[in-house]
């Protein structure tokens, strides 16, 4: 089937009079409770639940290979080849059956705040509830920008629709399917609306890089003097905490892009976890959570219908929906300067990373291809001592490029824009989990701090002789002692062992990387 044809069917479909196009927040919030997808709540916001799939599903992810794809995709576990035949086929059904329903919701806007590099989006979804979640995470279009919309990708998104693997050949019911030839994501069999949001950071994720523009999965603030941070870590690293800073205005909480102009957010809005949520832990994404926007998977009170953030009877992974000009501290367009300062969180649970170093640019490249951290006993189904994590580039299963293509990216910017980057360790000091303790979040800031203000510019170093990482000896705000790892194990001989087996797990995840060169291999820790 030719991309035109693809195109013709879409917009055959767009014109039915079935199609509800860019409904406003309002009309979208009426059709979800009249059609009984979702209950409001309290507080104003839609309460929805997706079912049995309460998270991404990784294994149902593919992209279509073709004469395009084929040269380019890192092709492997994570980026699954499927055929284009398979693809067209499930095309035409999803098509049909999107087609027989009475309404489906339509919206179109943007990825990328920066204009020069935006891209034109079209959300089609079987499900008003999908639309608004779209709505609130994507760039809305002003009225002229709306009228003068020319799509460059679209999603096609029927969660009732269930393939059959037998006959369609998918893994299961569900299915994500990306086709860079003919523009379109194809979502089927999962009611999860993340899946919606992640599909387009792919897409960005394999055309940004061929316009020399770095994606990257991290939160992004600004400075009263214009000064840029950015945060990544994976989750429970303290990512959105760290960067949600009452001194600093937030750019994004989750995707962004560095140009040669600086870095801009990819979404208009945020996707935040809401487990334990409470207005005093985090306030800012707590009142951000009121009409129009949307709770996944969060469990109400039946008689107040007041959010219960405690209860995760459905899942841990709860979410919350709703657009950035929620948050009161933004920048607004989502743009900013070149970065000054970059952060890789790590929650080491082996208790041997330093709370905080500073990077070469050979080491940023390593730790960015790393991107490490700690799963913890009981977080998981049968983890029952620390694990160590890694996350090509915090943001694996995003990747549709070599990793190489994104660090090495990375480490040009550095060069270029003159950024500093440190490693900062939120996990434990003092031991391992359940012997030392967690880190002070007030030790962390306060070297967060240290570190955004320059103050560990010139501050005396040491280099840790495993990790080889130069440790700042003084920070303000830090004891001493805290700052060197080794020194807050009882027994040397214990951190030593420690240290020696999460350097072993770092030299077994990074032989998985080709074509990485020798220096940049050299700049990990070392291992005997």
């Amino acid at each position: 089937m030719s991309t035109v044809n693809q195109k013709s069917k879409l917009t055959d479909l767009f014109a039915q009079e079935t199609v509800m196009k860019n409904l406003s927040v309002a009309e979208l919030v009426e059709k979800i409770l009249f059609r009984k997808e979702g209950r409001l709540t309290a507080t104003g916001a839609i309460q929805a639940e997706t079912g049995r799939y309460t998270g991404r599903s990784p294994e149902d992810k593919f992209i279509v290979e073709d004469e395009i794809s084929k040269e380019k995709v890192d092709w492997g576990n994570v980026n699954q080849p499927i055929s284009e035949d398979v693809f067209e086929g499930l095309y035409e059904k999803v098509i049909h059956h999107l087609g027989a329903q009475d309404e489906i919701y339509s919206f179109k806007g943007f990825a990328g705040a920066d204009q020069q590099y935006r891209l034109p989006i079209h959300v089609l979804t079987e499900f008003a509830w999908h639309n608004l979640f779209a709505q609130q995470l994507f760039i809305r279009p002003t009225a002229e920008e709306l009228v003068n919309h020319e799509t460059a990708f679209t999603v096609v998104s029927a969660p009732t629709f269930k393939a059959d693997p037998e006959v369609d050949g998918t893994h299961s019911e569900a299915f994500i399917m990306v086709s860079f030839k003919h523009r379109i994501v194809l979502i089927g069999g999962t009611e999860y609306a993340g899946e919606i949001k992640k599909s387009i950071f792919s897409v960005m994720n394999y055309l940004l890089p061929q316009q020399d523009v770095l994606p990257m999965h991290c939160s992004a603030n600004v400075g009263p003097e214009g000064d840029v941070a950015l945060f990544f870590g994976l989750s429970g690293t303290g990512k959105t905490t760290l960067s949600a800073d009452p001194h600093r205005r937030l750019i994004g909480d989750d995707e962004h892009a560095w140009s040669n102009r600086g870095v801009f957010n990819i979404e208009g809005g945020c996707y935040a976890k809401c487990v334990s949520l409470s207005r005093e832990k985090e306030p800012q994404i707590y009142d951000a959570i009121r009409f129009g926007s949307v709770l996944e998977n969060v469990v109400l009170d039946e008689e107040t219908r007041e959010p219960d953030y405690e209860n995760t009877s459905l899942t841990e992974n709860t979410r919350a929906a709703y657009p950035i000009e929620n948050i009161d501290n933004i920048t607004q367009p989502s743009i900013a300067g070149h970065p000054n300062t970059i952060v890789f969180l790590t929650a080491d649970a082996f208790g041997v990373l330093p709370p905080i170093s500073k990077l070469t640019k050979e080491q940023a490249m390593y730790h960015f291809l790393s991107g490490y951290t700690s799963k913890l006993a009981g977080t998981e189904r049968g983890v029952t001592s620390p694990q160590a994590t890694f996350s090509t580039c915090f943001g694996s299963p995003f990747l549709p490029l070599h990793a190489s293509t994104y660090a090495e990216m990375l480490g040009e910017k550095i060069d270029q824009f003159d950024a500093n980057v440190y490693l900062v360790n939120t996990g434990w000091t003092g031991g391992a989990y359940g012997e030392g303790s967690r880190m002070k979040l007030s030790y962390t800031r306060s070297m967060i701090q240290a570190a955004l203000e320059g103050e560990l510019n010139s501050t005396e170093t040491v280099t840790d002789e495993i990790f080889g990482l130069n440790i700042p000896t003084h920070c303000p705000g830090v004891p001493d002692d805290v700052l060197i790892p080794k020194k807050t194990w009882k027994k040397e001989s214990e951190y030593q062992e420690k240290a020696k087996h999460l350097a072993k797990k770092f030299h077994e995840n990074f032989s998985k990387f080709d074509g990485v060169s020798q220096k940049i291999r050299n700049a990990g820790p070392t291992y005997k």
